[in-house]
């Protein structure tokens, strides 16, 4: 497994700028595009360009995208990933019935000063602001979800529920209840920020779920396990959100606003 691995681009992305945080009508870039390329056409609104090996923000704010520190360990490039080092490894959709392999675990890594730049940092009470309600199976359920409107989140979560909400009623019990979105807290047994307190990710019915801490045996490998339907998968994917079922330290009940790392051919 190769961390920080270094792509050499010169990217500009003409998109138009877009207004209210509002997400374009398509936020998953083509298949095969370069990981920072991607990562550009995902969120026109606020990405302008890499420029030198610098990400160029539309307010003018820049980003080194390699932090210079070369190949990292697994517990570096988790701990302390740079934007290029958040790309990798590739995210592949598909076959559930594929058991991860061993630390690959794309979409773990977050950079923070992207994050907080992108969604705001919830300690300081910059996300609240930006947080809207979507109802959350709303002909079956009812439950109301506090998600961020940035980078159309919320719009994109909200056409999630209304597609999960027309599957039979087979697959109420892992989507009924949802168990959370925002909050703004760290990772279990970390001190990273979750990606719920950017208001970017959901929980779903923790019954039906499992953790890779749960089955983690004293001194040993997590056991891999997981029950939740393709057919659920699937309609996140397709609206940008990762599934943390898609990772060797596994998380099934959760689901990550990340377009960057999902293509249309995906």
């Amino acid at each position: 497994m190769q961390y920080g691995r270094s792509w050499a681009l010169v990217v500009a992305v003409g998109a138009g700028l877009l207004t209210g945080g509002a997400a374009a009508a398509d936020p998953l870039p083509p298949d095969g595009a370069d990981p920072l390329a991607r990562l550009i056409a995902a969120y026109p609104h606020a990405l302008d360009r890499i420029e030198n090996g610098v990400l160029v923000w539309r307010d003018g704010t820049r980003m080194p995208v390699d932090d210079g520190t070369g190949k990292k360990s697994f517990a570096a490039w988790l701990d302390d990933p740079d934007i290029e080092d958040m790309l990798s490894p590739a995210y592949v959709s598909g076959d559930l019935s594929a058991k991860p392999q061993k630390n690959v675990d794309p979409g773990r890594a977050r950079n923070a000063a992207f994050f907080n730049h992108l969604y705001g940092d919830c300690r300081k009470g910059e996300v609240e602001k930006n947080l809207v309600e979507i109802v959350w199976l709303p002909n079956k359920s009812g439950q109301r979800l506090r998600v961020t409107r940035i980078a159309g989140v919320a719009e994109k979560l909200a056409a999630v529920s209304r597609e999960l909400d027309a599957l039979p009623a087979r697959f109420d019990r892992y989507l009924i209840p949802a168990a959370g979105a925002y909050s703004c807290r760290v990772i279990a047994g970390t001190r990273r920020q979750s990606p719920h307190g950017y208001g970017i990710a959901i929980d779903i019915a923790v019954k039906h779920s499992h953790y890779w801490r749960w089955a983690r045996p004293a001194g040993g490998e997590p056991v891999y396990r997981n029950e939740i339907p393709a057919e659920i998968v699937r309609i996140f994917e397709r609206h940008g959100f990762i599934w943390g079922g898609r990772w060797y330290h596994y998380d099934t009940m959760h689901f990550e606003y990340r377009p960057e790392l999902l293509s249309k051919a995906r």
